[in-house]
């Protein structure tokens, strides 16, 4: 499975392609949240906790709930992330955090793990699980905003 953290050019925000219906499918609302979670425990104990409200359980939960309904909305699930806030405007919602290339990568890393394990203890196929990587891979990109 290839799971390559794409090289990303500062300022240039290439096509980005979602995940394919099977991912959604596969895994289910619940696996995904449960994805999500895991994700931003892993944050934690990571050099991007600092982005993140890891200090404030309250706000941390709510941080998590918000970035699964956006992950399962992207992934063709229901619009929760719209319904609870509008609109993503992802590039706007995270303009207040300096985000650089690096903090992407530590981003991405974190998630490689826990996809490998939806492929090897899970059973999602590796075509769904890289399809949803791919679209973090570049989706991340966008994120960047800072040199």
């Amino acid at each position: 499975m290839n799971l390559e953290i794409a090289y990303a050019e500062f300022g240039v925000r290439p096509p980005v392609t979602k995940a394919i219906p099977e991912f959604l499918i596969e895994l289910t609302e619940e696996g995904l949240r449960e994805l999500v979670s895991e994700h931003y425990d892993s944050i934690k104990e990571s050099d991007i906790k600092h982005l993140f409200p890891v200090d404030n359980a309250e706000e941390f939960a709510l941080a998590k709930k918000h970035s699964a309904d956006f992950m399962i909305q992207i992934c063709g699930g229901p619009a929760y992330f719209n319904q609870s806030r509008g609109a993503p405007q992802m590039v706007g919602r995270h303009a207040p955090f300096k985000i650089d290339a690096k903090a992407r990568e530590t981003w991405l890393k974190l998630y490689q793990p826990l996809l490998q394990n939806l492929v090897d203890k899970k059973g999602i196929t590796e075509r769904s699980v890289e399809s949803f990587w791919n679209y973090l891979n570049v989706f991340s990109i966008w994120m960047v905003n800072t040199k």
